[in-house]
């Protein structure tokens, strides 16, 4: 793109140019580009764990899940965060400023028994969490994509 110098006229005055200065608008893009970058991979959850699909349909999802996840070892972590079986109800008191009327969502490995799930569940409603959502993948479509929660419990 040429740039046009404007000519003098007979008494002296430039005349004025009309063209659109695009270079602050594409600084403005790319800043917003490089925010956006940034800020993507910290919204998901990172904590890797193979779930189990499920047909039941899709929830809606709050703005900010509390996952209480447990991995293939059977370890625990609260968001991303590890704990240990001990600490569970304090970790969750931590993160919910002790309100207990929040929706938990259970993350479990697929290969970790049943059993081990329920243990789980026991002890999120000792520490007074009744309401709880179980999260799995959708059997329809592929498996790389969560679901919200596949069933919720509750008391």
């Amino acid at each position: 793109m040429g740039v046009q110098v404007p000519q003098a006229s007979d008494d002296g005055e430039m005349t004025q140019v009309s063209d659109i200065n695009v270079t602050p608008f594409i600084d403005v893009i790319l800043v917003l580009l490089i925010i956006f970058m940034i800020a993507a991979p910290l919204a998901t959850v990172d904590i890797a764990v193979d779930l189990p699909a499920s047909t039941a349909t899709r929830q809606p999802r709050p703005d900010k899940p509390i996952f209480v996840t447990m991995k293939a070892d059977r370890s625990l972590a609260v968001g991303e965060t590890p704990i240990s079986r001990g600490g569970l109800a304090g970790s969750l008191d931590a993160v919910t400023s002790s309100d207990r009327t929040k929706r938990l969502f259970v993350r479990a490995d697929k290969s970790i028994p049943y059993g081990e799930v329920m243990t789980l569940m026991n002890d999120l409603r000792a520490a007074g969490y009744l309401k709880i959502a179980l999260v799995g993948l959708e059997a329809s479509g592929s498996s790389a994509a969560p679901a919200a929660p596949a069933s919720g419990g509750g008391p």
